[in-house]
């Protein structure tokens, strides 16, 4: 019998699953009943035994289970045909976050300096009074997908959710840092680019 911890972790994946198909340009012509039922489909299918694991399991052995601050991105993405949702500069502003924390920690994780942060996620007293404050500010400056990520993600750390000690693994993974990073260089880029061509358009003024 798959204890809690498993569960939300094969649920996580297989909602990890379901949102790979919000990548297809073609489900955004899909009416909302149709988005629904086949995004409930890919969910339970991945959750179906195939052999002697689902494929959320196969998957879940790759990449560990996923961090709270990409479930509430993941689900973010799949209610938003049917709820509000914070959009826009709150979450580019989440993702600046993640990946301001991701160049802060893995690096000096891995032993470049000679100090780690990822200790302070044992239970540091200062550190989670600092995240706390951010919840709050967020919160009072709306944005709502920090203010959100952060306490749930405390919230399930303190509860012990997953089978890590450490609150950063509920912070943080590999996969949303990557895509943070991704996400914040395209759109640079494309600023970039955008503002190149506004200046070469823009006539010369007659000498």
């Amino acid at each position: 019998m798959p204890n809690f911890t498993d569960l939300t972790g094969l649920a996580s994946v297989a909602s990890a699953i379901a949102a790979c198909l919000l990548s297809f340009s073609g489900i955004a012509r899909l009416t909302k009943s149709h988005w629904a039922m086949l995004l409930g489909a890919v969910f339970v299918l991945s959750l179906i035994p195939f052999g002697t694991m689902p494929l959320a399991a196969y998957v879940r052995g790759i990449t560990g289970d996923l961090s709270i601050t990409t479930l509430v991105l993941l689900w973010c993405a799949l209610l938003k045909p049917w709820c509000s949702v914070p959009t826009g500069n709150n979450r580019f502003t989440l993702l600046i976050l993640i990946a301001f924390a991701a160049l802060t920690l893995y690096p000096m994780a891995l032993g470049i300096g000679a100090y780690d942060p990822y200790r302070l996620g044992y239970g540091d007293p200062l550190f989670i009074a600092a995240l706390l404050l951010l919840a709050l500010l967020a919160w009072f400056w709306k944005f709502s997908m920090i203010a959100l990520c952060v306490a749930f993600a405390t919230l399930a750390w303190a509860v012990g959710w997953y089978e890590s000690d450490n609150l950063w693994d509920y912070l943080l993974d590999p996969f949303v840092s990557i895509y943070a990073l991704a996400v914040i260089t395209i759109h640079t880029v494309k600023s970039l680019l955008q503002r190149g061509r506004s200046h070469q358009s823009q006539p010369l003024l007659p000498g």
